[in-house]
């Protein structure tokens, strides 16, 4: 059982090493670092004006929407690099996979398309 137990002693000690380096990162600003706020400091400085609305509104649907659909042809678009650097050990059934994969992902964005989804109004 130590022996066993032995073997994931790399890991804990690995563990315990980037716990010690995250937390010393985070801490170390804090302590070494001079705080001296001033109106220029803690003035909006990321659109030129101040805000004037609640930050914690509530957007409009279309964002949420473009973004998820943002993400879901992003992500489909990542699994054709893997799969054209391993076409030639896949085959001709990895091939025909793929391009019914590729068929499904196009209905579904003509779909959309079709549906309005993509319009912004």
């Amino acid at each position: 059982m130590t022996s066993f137990l032995l073997e994931y002693l790399p890991i804990l000690i690995f563990i315990f090493i980037s716990f010690v380096i995250a937390i010393s990162m985070t801490a170390i600003p804090f302590i070494l670092g001079s705080s001296k706020p001033d109106s220029e400091k803690l003035s909006a400085y990321e659109c030129g004006f101040e805000a004037f609305d609640d930050a914690r509104g509530r957007f409009d649907v279309r964002f949420y929407l473009v973004a998820i659909l943002f993400i879901i042809f992003d992500l489909e678009v990542a699994f054709l690099f893997p799969w054209a650097i391993s076409l030639g050990s896949i085959g001709i059934f990895g091939f025909w996979s793929m391009m019914i994969f590729l068929l499904i992902l196009t209905v579904g964005f003509i779909y959309e398309w079709k549906k309005g989804a993509l319009e912004w109004e």
